[in-house]
């Protein structure tokens, strides 16, 4: 199992609305994650930044992270969902993986 820690900026303007979308989010969404091995999946404001909190299970996240991207209900969950965003890293990037520097069982 591999852990992972993301950050990315919010738009002020748009948290409401990104709160109220994964209040519910869009059929299938939840059920393709799952399927590309991630589990105990979190997502934290903080502020303007969102930080995100998930365990890989999988043997190959690229892999998996592909089969999700090619998923059309997750693709029109990320229309709505991008716009949100404001990536803290090169153009095309969108939430960037953090250093874990310290983990307890």
């Amino acid at each position: 199992m591999q852990r992972y820690g993301q950050i990315i900026k919010i738009k002020p303007e748009k948290i409401k609305e990104y709160k109220e979308l994964h209040a519910n989010p869009y059929k299938g969404v939840c059920e393709m994650i799952k399927e590309c091995h991630i589990q105990n999946y979190s997502i934290y404001l903080f502020g303007e930044y969102l930080f995100a909190y998930f365990e890989y299970v999988g043997n190959d996240f690229k892999k998996d992270m592909e089969k999700m991207a090619a998923d059309a209900n997750t693709q029109e969950w990320w229309k709505v969902t991008d716009p949100c965003q404001i990536s803290l890293g090169n153009a095309g990037e969108k939430w960037l993986d953090m250093e874990e520097v310290f983990h307890l069982d």
